[in-house]
């Protein structure tokens, strides 16, 4: 089949070359020689002036060939990136965005210039060279109140985004002499058509339209951008800094609120808004909750008085015109990030990458915001009534995390027990009712609590309420699994003392001979609450026995 031309190209919407081999990403080295000689040849076609459907057929064409780190080497130089850099509008010259038609060689550069920064380590060098990052921070400023040049933004973005992942130094260049947070949030608040009511709160339309594909395409790359420039943002936070990053936790919060084209878009968009709260300082995350207006309390009240009249009922959740609401409080976004964890649960895999942000994110959001810890805790831990089955098995929020606390992963399985510790306000008695003892053991031994207490962390003061079922269960509640268990008849009742002695003795021979073999090591606790081998825990207690006793 022929190969056409530059000028038949007029007619025709992708080149031959783009068709045949789009979906190449593997090469055959017996042709090396031959793609290098071709990107040579495009860099020359490029740099004359020739038609717009000429300039893009040969992008498209490079584009391919640029997935190929071998053909990258010989062609990656200072004068091919400035002419890729000025056919996307990334020159010193202030180029405009007012030809269209120039848009489609704009995005196919940008599109080159991701795949060789991505692959060529030369390229990432000329990058900071040329200070890319400033040009690209540059373009995004044309671009921020446009319209219909979404294409342009996202590759923008994208490119911003690899050069933050591979040049630490290019994130602080962004977060302090490009203004990269502000710019990236302002992105993203153009992304979502975003409409203030107040200074940290936006409007919410549960009846609206889903985001474009383009607009959520945008959303993801821009969050992706903001992490690494706010990746270190829990070290070097400022208070000076306190507005920029809560404007930045409302518009996430607004993007938690919003839904995509589709289910797994409006996941890959959530997943990235946690990933990116991972990274605001908690004392900023207030803003994911809002107090509700006037006209809202007044609903609010009016439902409550019709669930119950008891004093309590102030602090229910309840749902009000699509709006979850507690203790006056507006908890949407929190609402969806534990909605988001338990899908994340159910999926059954990647938990490390997939769930552990958001429990982390939570977990801090509950250690200091009291609201949000209360929301939490009704939703997750509410007062027991049935304890017939083992914390671990059911299907509800509760069941899952217990579950995870005997994780194989250790990363897994410590941030479950901790949120759930957190929960409980780190109260050991409060964990236990909920978890059971075997279950939290493997916490409480790293936290020293084995013996009983509470954590490090301060906390309110109120009380839980057990509920009447629990209380009538709790004397027969085995401590060790959290559930109800029917008594079991003790062997020994009927054994004769001789009989019992001689058990114990069979006992203690049996656990010496183990012990002896090196096969099981008794522990003993020390006096901190850790464990130790029993030997140095009975020495250290002697030790205060002793201090004590010289002391009177």
């Amino acid at each position: 089949m022929r190969k056409p031309r530059c000028k038949e190209l007029k007619s025709r919407p992708r080149s031959w070359t783009y068709y045949v081999h789009r979906a190449t990403f593997k090469f055959e080295s017996t042709d090396e020689d031959k793609r290098k000689k071709l990107c040579e040849g495009i860099f020359k076609v490029l740099v004359k002036d020739v038609p717009t459907t000429c300039q893009v057929s040969c992008l498209e064409v490079l584009r391919i060939l640029s997935r190929d780190k071998k053909v990258l080497v010989p062609v990656t130089t200072k004068e091919n990136m400035q002419i890729l850099l000025r056919l996307a509008k990334l020159s010193d010259l202030d180029d405009s965005l007012e030809k269209v038609s120039e848009f489609p060689v704009i995005v196919e550069s940008l599109k080159c210039l991701c795949n060789i920064v991505f692959n060529s380590q030369m390229a990432q060098q000329l990058s900071l060279e040329l200070n890319l990052a400033a040009k690209l921070c540059n373009l995004l400023r044309k671009c921020k109140d446009r319209k219909f040049i979404n294409d342009i933004k996202c590759f923008d973005l994208r490119l911003l985004f690899l050069l933050s992942l591979l040049h630490t130094d290019i994130r602080s260049q962004l977060r302090y002499e490009l203004q990269g947070l502000p710019l990236l949030t302002q992105i993203l608040e153009s992304a979502f058509s975003i409409k203030w009511t107040d200074e940290y709160e936006s409007a919410i339309d549960h009846n609206g339209p889903p985001l474009s594909p383009q607009e959520t395409d945008c959303a993801i790359e821009a969050l992706k951008a903001l992490f690494n420039v706010t990746v270190d943002s829990w070290k070097v936070h400022k208070e000076s800094d306190s507005h920029q990053f809560r404007v930045m936790a409302a518009v996430l919060r607004h993007c938690l609120l919003i839904v995509g084209p589709s289910e797994d878009k409006t996941e890959e968009l959530h997943s990235n808004a946690v990933n990116l709260l991972s990274n605001v300082p908690v004392s900023c995350l207030d803003v994911l909750i809002c107090p509700l207006t006037h006209e809202e309390t007044s609903q609010e009240a009016t439902t409550l008085d019709e669930l119950a009249s008891d004093k309590t009922a102030e602090k229910e959740t309840v749902l009000k015109n699509n709006t979850m609401v507690y203790n006056g409080m507006n908890m949407e976004a929190i609402h969806v990030l534990l909605s988001f964890m338990e899908k994340r649960i159910d999926k059954g895999s990647s938990y490390r990458e997939g769930l552990t942000p958001v429990l982390s994110l939570l977990t801090e959001c509950s250690r200091a915001h009291r609201n949000i810890r209360k929301f939490l805790k009704d939703q997750v831990l509410p007062p027991l009534r049935d304890v017939t089955n083992r914390p671990e098995v059911g299907s509800t929020v509760r069941n899952k995390l217990v579950r995870l606390m005997t994780h194989v992963d250790l990363g897994v399985k410590q941030i479950a027990a901790e949120f759930l510790f957190v929960l409980c306000k780190e109260r050991v008695d409060s964990l236990l009712k909920y978890t059971g003892y075997g279950n939290a053991a493997g916490l409480l031994a790293a936290r020293g609590l084995l013996a009983g207490g509470r954590g490090d962390n301060w906390y309110s003061e109120d009380e839980d309420t057990d509920t009447e079922e629990y209380k009538n269960a709790k004397p027969n509640i085995n401590l060790i699994t959290g559930h109800l268990e029917e008594p079991m008849p003790n062997p020994i009742d009927e054994m004769t003392e001789e009989q019992k002695e001689y058990e114990a003795m069979k006992l203690v021979n049996m656990l010496d001979k183990l012990s002896r073999e090196e096969l099981l090591k008794p522990m003993g606790l020390k006096p901190d609450g850790t464990i130790t081998p029993l030997e140095e825990a009975l020495n250290q207690y002697s030790v205060i026995e002793e201090t004590s006793s010289d002391t009177d």
